[in-house]
């Protein structure tokens, strides 16, 4: 017998309880986390004027049906508060030639200059779209989650544009790597 959601009564927050045993370090932590080699990729939100992105590594494939993303977003952040406020993001896979987006949106630049790097356009639900990313998303929130200090945003995917001529920007070890070579 295969199990379904109705066969679950699953909470609309993920309480975290006190771990048993001694936690590593931040740095330890930091220095395992880094071995991990994500694509880099800049969520974005939109909400009357305000336009505002992030770089961020914290992206996965969720479910194929409904096709859906989930990121982690600072709960206090404002990035946070928007995609809340307009049920909505969009999230850009960059291209291996797209670094100084991310450095931008990492906090290289201040969030009113940000969006003066790269070739930006907007989703039909008005979200940025980044051109020329490798691959660029619009999502649309289903679910939400809190653990504490973050909130995972669950983002089904309303509109897609991919590009299978180009190849991701990696992020791995505090440097950026192209897939067959360092940088």
């Amino acid at each position: 017998m295969t199990a379904t959601m109705a066969d679950f009564d699953l909470p609309d927050t993920m309480k975290l309880h006190p771990p048993r045993n001694p936690l590593v370090g931040n740095a330890e932590f930091r220095a395992a986390m880094a071995a991990m080699a994500s694509t880099v990729c800049v969520v974005t939100a939109r909400r009357g004027d305000e336009t505002i992105g992030r770089t961020v590594t914290s992206m996965l494939s969720l479910a194929m049906d409904p096709p859906t993303v989930l990121i982690s977003i600072d709960i206090v952040s404002r990035m946070a508060d928007l995609i809340a406020k307009t049920n909505g993001f969009s999230l850009a896979m960059l291209a291996d030639d797209q670094q100084s987006v991310g450095n931008a949106f990492a906090g290289g630049l201040e969030p009113e200059h940000r969006f003066g790097v790269g070739e930006w356009s907007r989703w039909p639900s008005g979200h940025p779209l980044l051109v020329g990313a490798m691959t660029a998303l619009d999502c649309e929130v289903i679910g939400a989650m809190e653990t504490g200090t973050h909130v995972l945003f669950a983002g089904a995917i309303i509109e897609a544009e991919t590009s299978t001529s180009r190849s991701p920007l990696i992020w791995q070890r505090h440097h950026y790597h192209r897939l067959g070579g360092l940088d």
